[in-house]
């Protein structure tokens, strides 16, 4: 679909990457990795022709159309959620119309043998193909789906998109670009703006889908479940490994230890065949040899090692002053703005020591909390009590917001720095990548990795013992990330960590609270024990309606044998829904074989007494694929509310 053939591209006399190539094939899923400067963007934009290669090509073929998701895009602000959403088929429209067209025209036309006309009928053909193909006949269906997935509710569906803040507002620009259905996706960093749960919807989507997938992500579960080939740019280089990102990290491993020893290997005889020639250099008796073993010596292909990119952030967290057991109590509380409730009833108790994560939906909550742990906000409703002789240091999500675009990246650290600790700002940023010049440039010409570099450097200035960290992980390549945790796990002190990273969570944590519908949860144990009971209690969710009071004790016999009766109500439901399904399915059969007899009828009209000078005929014909399009899309409704239904059980 896409090949790429020495592709160069540079900037200011040095190469980003250099005479790289690849070919990305029909449902391809590939993961683009590599540290963050590696040139991943670049090279998506140079895909999509945004920027230009300085030599090499990008060929694609005639029939695939790209879908691009970058960082950072413009939102419109000009129009409802699902306007904006529906936006997405405007190829759709333009089908319906051009489709239109051509029956008025092929209705009163006479010139059946004629090249235009048959020239008509496969145009014909293929718009209808691509308008079944897009979802055409089932757009609003595929647009509630697609942005329920992604999190929105159905009460958002109506609300103007200049309500919804940034986050949100890429998650339409990621719904409008799924329901094109291009060829291939482009994404760079999709999961930045979303929550575990649309993470976890998205990868269901991606391996389900139909065309081709290559994405930038420094999540590694994300990519794991979602890839079955990883591209390393590296150093200028590409390397190609057909597995997902955790075996390619092995085999990477595992190439450069094979490497190593093949080079060792050969220097040991290099180095030998070289002794040997100077020692009987000058000795006639063994000239013969001794002229062997140079050619030998011109004639090996010397061994290289691939250059390997070390560069990481050295992170080590200072011990953290003793606080006192209870670092953080929070009973009944809750906060409001103005008449909406964020959330309410919140009761947490973290000790010292303990590290804690913050989960939910985006606008739940989770950051509303943590400015209320800060102090930056008060609750409207129960207490929120920091304990005795705790020191905070805060990383916040809005990184651009709380550093001054023109200071340099060592003003940023000198001006908040007091004492003893001033003498060592070089060393803490050399520890976080900055070397050298770098360290005077302005924070505003920073990348968001870079950023959020230099935000977790702020930390390093005072001796905290609650380390609250909203998001870190944004813009963070995988050894970054892998070094947080490691620093964080060593951490003697306490940690409360927004994030929807599971890798990132998974053994750092060993408590969860979840932010939902207004309320938060507890749950004792890691990021995955939450998520497998997250899933068991979101079943239950759906027999329960959210009207329903809580049941008291004296109902308790009532309502089990209303759970009775709703099994078997569901029971039956499913029996039904199976039932449809098979009498689709026999339907669907007969509409194939129609279509394929009148297909095989029409290959020879004459032969088969066939007239097609007569309308009626190609009305007939168009008549059944639309019908098997609509008994398809039958189908396809059918199943997934079977798989509803089966959830519940």
């Amino acid at each position: 679909m896409i090949s790429v053939e020495n592709l160069t591209v540079s900037f200011g006399g040095q190469n980003l990457f250099n005479d790289i190539s690849f070919l990305i094939n029909p449902k391809d899923r590939i993961g683009l990795v590599g540290k963050n400067g590696a040139g991943k963007s670049t090279l998506l934009k140079v895909l999509i022709g945004e920027q230009p290669a300085t030599s090499g090509a990008v060929t694609r073929n005639g029939d695939c159309t790209l879908g691009y998701l970058p960082q950072q895009m413009k939102v419109f602000d000009t129009t409802t959620l699902v306007e904006e959403t529906a936006t997405a088929f405007r190829e759709v429209n333009d089908l319906e119309a051009e489709i239109a067209r051509i029956t008025e025209e092929i209705t009163v036309r006479t010139d059946y043998e004629s090249e235009e006309y048959a020239s008509l009928l496969h145009r014909l053909n293929d718009a209808t193909d691509r308008y079944h193909i897009l979802g055409g006949e089932n757009r609003e269906a595929e647009i509630e789906k697609t942005l329920l997935g992604l999190g929105f509710r159905r009460e958002d569906f109506n609300r103007p998109t200049k309500e919804f803040s940034g986050g949100w507002r890429m998650r339409i620009e990621l719904a409008k670009l799924l329901l094109r259905r291009p060829s291939i996706f482009l994404l760079d960093e999709p999961t930045n703006h979303l929550d575990i749960e649309s993470i976890q919807w998205l990868e269901g989507y991606l391996k389900e889908y139909n065309g081709a997938v290559l994405l930038i992500s420094h999540d590694r579960a994300f990519l794991d479940n979602v890839t079955t080939r990883t591209i390393e740019l590296s150093l200028g280089k590409v390397y190609d490994y057909k597995v997902p990102y955790s075996k390619f990290v092995e085999l990477r491993r595992e190439r450069r230890e094979q490497q190593i020893a093949a080079y060792n290997n050969q220097q040991k005889m290099i180095e030998d065949t070289e002794n040997f020639i100077e020692r009987f250099r000058y000795k006639p008796t063994k000239s013969n040899q001794v002229q062997s073993r140079i050619k030998q010596l011109e004639k090996i292909e010397r061994i290289e090692i691939d250059e390997e990119d070390v560069a990481t952030l050295n992170i080590k967290f200072p011990p953290a002053p003793r606080s006192g057991q209870v670092v953080a109590e929070v009973k009944d509380a809750g906060k409001s703005f103005g008449g909406k409730r964020v959330f309410s009833g919140a009761n947490f108790h973290i000790e010292r020591g303990e590290k804690v994560a913050l989960v939910g939906r985006n606008g739940e909550g989770k950051t509303t909390f943590v400015r209320m742990l800060t102090g930056e906000l008060e609750p409207t409703e129960g207490v929120v009590r920091v304990g005795y002789n705790v020191n905070i240091g805060y990383f916040a999500q809005n990184q651009d917001d709380l550093m001054d675009g023109d200071f340099t990246v060592y003003d940023t650290l000198d001006r908040v720095a007091v004492g003893d600790i001033r003498t060592r700002l070089r060393d803490i940023l050399g520890a976080f990548l900055f070397r050298g010049e770098e360290i005077d440039k302005k924070v505003k010409v920073l990348s968001g990795g870079e950023r959020s570099r230099l935000a977790m450097a702020r930390l390093m200035l005072e001796p905290y013992n609650l380390l609250i960290l909203d998001e870190p992980t944004n813009h963070m390549d995988m050894r970054s990330k892998d070094i947080l945790k490691n620093a964080l796990m060593k951490y003697d002190g306490t940690v409360i960590v927004v994030s929807h990273d599971r890798e990132f969570l998974d053994g750092l944590v060993n408590k969860v609270y979840e932010f939902r519908d207004g309320a938060v949860k507890e749950y004792l144990g890691g990021i995955y024990y939450f998520l497998e009971k997250r899933k068991l209690e979101s079943l239950r969710d759906v027999e329960i309606k959210k009207t329903e009071a809580p049941v008291e004790v004296s109902q308790k016999k009532s309502q089990s044998k209303q759970d009775y009766q709703q099994k078997k109500e569901n029971e039956r439901a499913i029996r039904k829904t199976r039932n449809e399904i098979d009498r689709v399915e026999t339907r669907i059969s007969e509409l194939e074989a129609e279509i394929a007899e009148w297909d095989r009828k029409m290959a020879d009209p004459v032969a088969n007494g066939i007239d097609l000078s007569d309308a009626s005929v190609f009305e007939t014909y168009n008549g059944l694929k639309q019908t098997l399009a609509s008994r398809m899309h039958d189908w396809e409704k059918l199943n997934y509310e079977l798989d509803l239904l089966s959830e519940q059980e």
